[in-house]
């Protein structure tokens, strides 16, 4: 099994990966969002779509268990209580929706992938706010939470939507950094286990995503420590222009192959 984990791809995309999962794991401990986007956008742009889903699975759950991690289990389990719908439909969703990614040809996927991340960093990037009314809370849970697992399904992130709604919902910035952890938490546990069942994650593709919570952790530790040191909102913006290069770069190649 092992030999054939190392077929997999040449030592220099082995090495790239190494590289690509330690900056995800910076950004992510940083600021508390973007590994998956940051690594499915930049493993796809050597790797087979399907061994770059692999191979981020493993790693978003770490990143995600140390990221609530820090928090005391109160304060988690009242973000579980208030959000329960979304979790609830994310959750479901990717379990579903994880089933038919291997269907999809590669130049879908691509597009799938990059078209979403475009539009939601520039979204971001140019500060668009939307405001949910209290009235409309209980339904946009479900329908935002639809959409984010439909693309977290296929795609492994379901990031910028999530925190597009927080925002939405005047979270304060303290509680999002919890709350996303949460969400992210319980969705990467059911992405590990919906691929566990479409074949994605495999005995040779799972020792390739075990070894990438190296870099991504020893990547989460430095954004930990340098986050504090760090202009949150300059590092945001820079993360997301990164992001909207990356998603116009997939794009591209779903366009053009």
């Amino acid at each position: 099994m092992l030999e054939q984990t190392l077929n997999l791809m040449p030592l220099w995309a082995f090495v790239a990966a190494f590289a690509v999962t330690m900056g995800a794991g910076f950004v992510k401990g940083a600021i508390g969002f973007a590994m998956p986007l940051i690594m499915i956008s930049g493993l796809s742009m050597f790797l087979d779509p399907l061994l770059a889903v692999a191979g981020i699975i493993l790693p978003i759950v770490l990143s995600n268990v140390l990221q609530v991690a820090r928090f005391p289990k109160a304060q988690i389990m009242a973000a579980i209580r208030e959000f329960w719908r979304y979790i609830l439909i994310i959750c479901v969703t990717i379990l579903i929706v994880a089933q038919f990614i291997t269907y999809l040809p590669p130049r879908v996927f691509y597009l799938i992938l990059g078209v979403p991340v475009v539009i939601l960093s520039l979204i971001q990037l140019f500060g668009i706010r939307f405001h949910i009314v209290p009235a409309w809370r209980h339904r946009s849970e479900w329908i935002i939470g639809l959409f984010s697992g439909v693309l977290g399904g296929l795609t492994g992130t379901w990031g910028p939507p999530t925190v597009l709604y927080l925002i939405a919902l005047n979270t304060p910035k303290a509680k999002q950094l919890l709350v996303q952890g949460v969400i992210y938490g319980l969705g990467s546990i059911s992405l590990f286990v919906g691929h566990m069942q479409s074949g994605v994650l495999t005995a040779v593709t799972a020792p390739f995503s075990a070894a990438l919570l190296i870099p991504g952790y020893i990547g989460m530790q430095m954004g930990f420590w340098l986050g504090d040191r760090l202009n949150p909102d300059a590092f945001r913006k820079a993360t997301l222009i990164v992001l909207v290069i990356a998603g116009a770069n997939l794009v591209r190649r779903g366009i053009m192959g």
